[in-house]
């Protein structure tokens, strides 16, 4: 059974049909690549799946139970995390507490205990301060935990963007852009993280990346989509060699990606 199912999408924003009858399939244990033209329906897409947007049409499945119509809250409590493709950190809060703060559901004294710091609260902090210690480590960040997240470089925000949505211990987690901003050495690292995900944490993957080279690196499958509509779907070798996505999207870049080894 596939780990999440989009059924004849269709989102439409006043007179602009911004996706339209959209299939897709997402299995477990993968990484999947949304990929397209600014304006292609990419983000929309994401937002209907995490519950910001409801669909005007079809149906959205995760783990064979539909979620259309469910509050983004309801949705990531199923296990459906994201980032964002504005990053959207405490900018004045340490590293640390920021990937704390994202483990709210794991707080067990409720708000007599935070208010008068009971020892629930303080197993709590206990808690949630290991888990994030160990999100940071896995995302190369501990050293930074007592950095002001605002003041840490554009590539090291993104991977705590990551780190912070780890915290709601997902099975799938929706990556907005994570190479947005990153250099070519943090675009290759960002490349091995993403692997760490499926690999190891046996998480499934689902990206909006512009950065050819890391779409056609990490990911087993690519969904195309052209003014909210799919134009193609496959492999990086069959989207790198599709003449319609070529021509459409890609050209020189994705000739130049396809270049490219892991």
């Amino acid at each position: 059974m596939s780990l999440l199912q989009l059924q004849t999408v269709g989102k439409v924003f006043g007179g602009l049909q911004a996706l339209r009858s959209v299939d897709l399939r997402v299995e477990p244990n993968q990484i999947f690549g949304l990929i397209g033209p600014n304006g292609a329906g990419k983000t929309t897409l994401f937002n209907v799946v995490t519950g910001v947007y409801q669909p005007d049409q079809g149906g959205v499945l995760f783990d064979g139970q539909q979620i259309a119509g469910l509050r983004p809250i309801a949705i990531a409590q199923r296990g459906i995390a994201r980032t964002f493709q504005n990053i959207r950190l405490f900018r004045s809060m340490t590293v640390e507490e920021n990937v704390m703060v994202a483990g709210h559901h794991m707080r067990r004294a409720g708000i007599l205990g935070e208010i008068f710091r009971t020892p629930k609260h303080a197993e709590d902090e206990r808690r949630l301060k290991k888990r994030s210690h160990e999100l940071l480590e896995l995302l190369n960040l501990l050293p930074l935990r007592a950095e002001a997240a605002g003041s840490l470089p554009y590539g090291s925000q993104r991977r705590l963007e990551i780190a912070r949505a780890l915290m709601l211990d997902p099975k799938l987690i929706l990556l907005d852009e994570p190479a947005a901003g990153m250099n070519s050495q943090e675009a290759l690292a960002l490349n091995e993280q993403i692997r760490f995900l499926r690999d190891q944490l046996k998480l499934t993957v689902m990206l909006v990346e512009h950065n050819m080279s890391v779409v056609m690196n990490v990911c087993d499958t690519i969904h195309v989509l052209d003014h909210g509509e799919t134009i193609a779907e496959g492999t990086p070798a069959d989207v790198r060699q599709n003449p319609k996505v070529l021509a459409a999207y890609l050209g020189t870049e994705a000739e130049a990606a396809s270049g490219e080894t892991n």
